[in-house]
């Protein structure tokens, strides 16, 4: 006889069937463009009588989000070794589904404790705000916050992936931020790079590091307007795709962005809100940032691969985890 769970899954996946269907022929697309949704406050004027130092506890983006969904209790037992945070959207349920049947599946590496989250805002669309609410009352692994979920809001759900691991898993060693097309090397992320058995990194920050400038062009996807950002080239920073920091950075990153003015790029965000703390990213070519053709000894060198289908998952998981005597 099939498990309860076995058949809220069937009936979620029927229904996410039915309802993206129904989006598909009666709704327009739900994606935004141009600035970003939320206002950015500015600090009020102090009192004449307030010091310098005063003005600078004020916060400028106050990042004031209800949480519409949580898992608060995700850490209460044991703190986890890695804590898995995966930008996603709404339809991209089938990506979900991947990554928890492989490498974001928290039960996979025995005592290494991972704990994997999907982070989204509220979609413009009630009935794919519903969707995801059954999703989560299976599952039990999605964090929600009441911004606009788009292109140009990513930087608020990164942090309120930091605000979650600082407020419900500050003894964590380690984060991993990714997406939902990115398959993840698990064996050589947790055994080769962060290594269990090793002292734990403080203040530690590694991934794909950009050094690169803004782009004026306003028909990119990565325009940033002068107005916005006007110098002529941005710190260091981790590529989007994928990054690992220690917990501690979290709270720091979290805590500086309250005194930051936003901006829509989240990987170019986290690299100011670094600048500003004085921590350094480490360049690690292991995170790739593009497509790679998959081949069982390349992909054994990697940590992450970028634009990775739920189907291309699944099998390139079977065939790493299957093949693993074999030699390269």
């Amino acid at each position: 006889m099939p498990s309860k769970v076995s058949c809220l899954y069937l009936l979620t996946v029927v229904c996410w069937a039915s309802a993206l269907w129904y989006l598909s022929i009666s709704r327009p697309s739900s994606t935004y463009v141009g600035q970003m949704h939320i206002p950015i406050r500015k600090a009020p004027k102090p009192p004449r009588n307030e010091t310098f130092s005063n003005i600078h506890t004020r916060p400028l983006n106050p990042h004031a989000f209800r949480f519409v969904i949580n898992e608060p209790k995700k850490c209460e037992e044991v703190p986890p070794f890695l804590v898995i945070l995966i930008s996603t959207t709404h339809k991209e349920f089938d990506a979900r589904q991947a990554i928890r049947e492989t490498w974001g599946d928290e039960g996979s590496f025995g005592d290494v404790r991972i704990v994997t989250l999907f982070l989204l805002g509220r979609n413009t669309d009630a009935i794919l705000n519903q969707m995801v609410e059954q999703e989560s009352q299976i599952f039990h692994d999605i964090v929600v916050e009441d911004f606009v979920d788009s292109y140009h809001n990513l930087t608020l759900k990164t942090m309120m992936g930091m605000r979650w691991v600082s407020t419900y898993c500050p003894k964590a060693q380690y984060i991993l931020k990714t997406d939902s097309d990115i398959f993840v090397n698990m064996d050589n992320l947790i055994y080769k790079l962060l290594k269990p058995t090793t002292k734990p990194r403080r203040r530690y920050f590694t991934g794909y590091v950009i050094n690169g400038g803004p782009i004026r062009d306003m028909r990119s996807k990565w325009y940033m307007p002068r107005d916005l950002y006007p110098d002529s080239k941005y710190p260091p920073f981790c590529s989007g795709t994928g990054y690992v920091f220690s917990a501690d950075v979290a709270e720091l990153i979290f805590k500086t962005s309250l005194h930051t003015r936003l901006i829509h790029l989240e990987d170019v965000y986290v690299g100011l809100c670094l600048r500003k703390l004085g921590v350094h990213p480490y360049q690690n070519s292991g995170f790739n940032h593009w497509k790679m053709a998959y081949s069982l000894c390349r992909y054994r060198r990697v940590f992450t691969v970028h634009q990775i289908s739920p189907e291309e998952m699944h099998r390139i998981w079977n065939d790493m985890s299957s093949k693993k005597h074999l030699r390269c």
